[in-house]
């Protein structure tokens, strides 16, 4: 059985063989598209250090408790 998937950039089926020169994209053109936006800071790899300081502004943005009468 033949694995079929979408192009990530159009959303085109690319049928995953060997002889899908571009895959998982369907062309050069959807391949060279997603190449630019990852030149152009269009995509982005979350790290460690992210995940931390998203963490930490949750926590700084809390309201404090009312104090206990």
């Amino acid at each position: 059985m033949m694995a079929v998937v979408a192009c990530p950039t159009c959303g085109k089926e690319v049928k995953w063989t060997a002889a899908s020169e571009f895959r998982p994209f369907c062309s050069e053109r959807c391949k060279m598209i997603d190449l630019g936006a990852w030149a152009s800071d269009g995509y982005s790899i979350a790290s460690a250090d992210d995940a931390i300081s998203e963490s930490s502004d949750v926590e700084s943005n809390r309201t404090p408790a009312p104090p206990n009468s």
